[in-house]
């Protein structure tokens, strides 16, 4: 059974999957291990792998790190094409729906899907929207495109009905790494009544409750990274789990 697949078969069984986000960029090898551990304790369903830069030069070293101590499946979230690593399952095949830049539309998936076919890793194509958080973002500066208004639900609705109709797997909606605010539960619930494909939400999601009312606005996978950083506590990963498997409650 592929990647795809069993996000969608955990979704269904348990309301929402929830996914844990690493950034090589800010966790030694040493961390990655002890993170790592506590993530395969804790319930949660993936590990996303992925960040906005490659500053250190150990991407590869230290996905292959991850891939080594996780039980669970390890997908790239990747911000650029030296993020591509064969030692994960499989990878978001991102395509910036939001923005107008053209490298981030297509032109870095050219360049991206020769390898991504070589190195055998399984490409789940999901179409992603940045969306305003209250200040700038590195997602957003980094991709020099505009995020949707955190005001305008139906301007996201938009763009997520045509990635359904595009034949995208899956709709990401992204305030951002450290974003002030998360997605607004109004613009969740305007894209998954509009939409059939399952609809990720990541970025400035600080606590479990609002991660229940985002499942509870539709949204089916729940993604942290920043708060895990800051709070190393296992209760509060715990309490994610918790918190995103509705039916487990």
């Amino acid at each position: 059974m592929g990647i795809y697949q069993n996000l969608l078969d955990i979704a269904a069984a348990k309301g929402a999957g929830y996914l844990v986000l690493i950034d090589p960029d800010k966790w030694s090898e040493e961390a990655i291990v002890s993170f790592v551990h506590r993530i395969n304790q804790s319930g949660a369903d993936g590990i996303l792998v992925g960040g906005s830069l490659n500053t250190q030069g150990l991407w590869d070293r230290k996905i292959f790190k991850i891939k080594e101590m996780a039980k669970l499946p390890v997908i790239l979230f990747p911000g650029t094409l030296s993020q591509i690593s064969e030692h994960a399952d499989a990878l978001l095949f991102l395509s910036l729906i939001s923005g107008r830049n053209p490298q981030f539309l297509i032109a870095d998936q050219v360049h991206a899907a020769p390898l991504v076919k070589h190195i055998g890793i399984e490409p789940i194509s999901t179409a992603y929207l940045l969306v305003e958080s209250g200040k700038p973002t590195t997602a957003e500066f980094m991709s020099g495109t505009r995020p949707i208004p955190r005001t305008k639900p139906d301007i996201a609705m938009a763009h997520a009905l045509a990635a359904e109709y595009l034949g995208f797997k899956l709709i990401y909606l992204e305030a951002g790494s450290g974003a002030e605010f998360p997605v607004p539960v109004e613009m969740v619930k305007a894209v998954t009544s509009a939409t059939h494909i399952p609809v990720v939400v990541g970025g400035g999601i600080r606590t479990p409750e609002t991660a229940r009312l985002l499942v509870e606005a539709g949204a089916r996978f729940i993604i942290t990274g920043n708060i895990l950083e800051s709070i190393k506590d296992p209760e509060l990963l715990r309490a994610f789990v918790q918190a995103v498997h509705i039916h487990e409650a």
